[in-house]
């Protein structure tokens, strides 16, 4: 019991006496939860959770028609702030046969792709407009108002290259060899390209006609960095089984350490 002096209206002191089993805990528990919350959301108004550097407005990007489908995405032909942009959205969760584990790893690989990816700057990588996490609801709306995309995807926005891949330039091509000229130049965009990464020290891992890209001028850019690394400073921690196997370097297939700044060859 607690006992508590009050005086009355003749400065006599009457204690009054309140009783522990009396006393609501229960509803204390509320109004210390409630007095919380408020404290909590107050914070957020005043310290919001800071953007990533390549986090971008939503309200400022949308979509218009499909340019190409995948197993977990789409791309879409769209615009950001003014830009002709080609958005990527990717949602894991979409056909319900993904663990939540699964999809966290997916999540996690995307942030990578995009951690590496935006940093980038060289004529012969496709330039990074920015990405969107899916940690807020994603309600990109289509130009055409015919409906909106899934409110928990991953997206990335990257500059719109009309030339589409140099699997599907080749394919347009395969009645006619490529003129002589046009074969060293695209050689030598990829190698560029190749080159700059390797000096930023980051492996690219899947390498191949899909992800290379042709803008208006048939000038080649790499794209799709969702399995690019940065190099290890040890070599023997660069192997593993990652990429697409008609494309994949022998030390890759074998799973031996290999570096991108030297290759050994045996003497006699």
């Amino acid at each position: 019991m607690e006992k508590k002096s009050e005086e009355d209206g003749n400065n006599m002191k009457k204690e009054k006496i309140f009783r522990a089993d009396k006393i609501d805990l229960k509803s204390l528990d509320r109004q210390l939860e409630k007095h919380l919350s408020r404290v909590w959301s107050r914070n957020l108004e005043v310290n919001p959770k800071a953007k990533e550097e390549w986090e971008i407005d939503l309200a400022k990007l949308a979509t218009s028609n499909v340019i190409a489908r995948g197993t977990y995405g789409t791309v879409y032909k769209g615009t950001y702030d003014g830009q002709d942009v080609a958005v990527k959205v990717l949602d894991w969760e979409d056909d319900g046969n993904e663990t939540t584990a699964k999809t966290a790893t997916n999540r996690a690989l995307f942030r990578q792709e995009v951690t590496v990816w935006h940093k980038l700057n060289h004529p012969n990588v496709t330039k990074f407009v920015g990405a969107s996490m899916g940690t807020t609801n994603l309600n990109i709306r289509s130009a055409d108002s015919k409906g909106s995309l899934p409110q928990q995807a991953c997206c990335v926005v990257v500059e719109y290259l009309p030339g589409g891949t140099l699997k599907q330039h080749l394919i347009r091509h395969k009645s006619k060899k490529l003129a002589f000229k046009a074969v060293i130049k695209l050689a030598l965009d990829l190698a560029r390209g190749l080159c700059y990464l390797h000096s930023e020290k980051i492996v690219h891992r899947d390498v191949k006609t899909e992800n290379m890209l042709l803008d208006a001028h048939k000038n080649l850019k790499i794209a799709d960095f969702g399995v690019a690394r940065v190099e290890a400073l040890n070599p023997k921690d660069m192997t593993g089984e990652t990429g697409t196997l008609g494309y994949m370097a022998p030390e890759v297939k074998l799973k031996l350490s290999f570096s991108v700044f030297k290759t050994e060859s045996n003497k006699t």
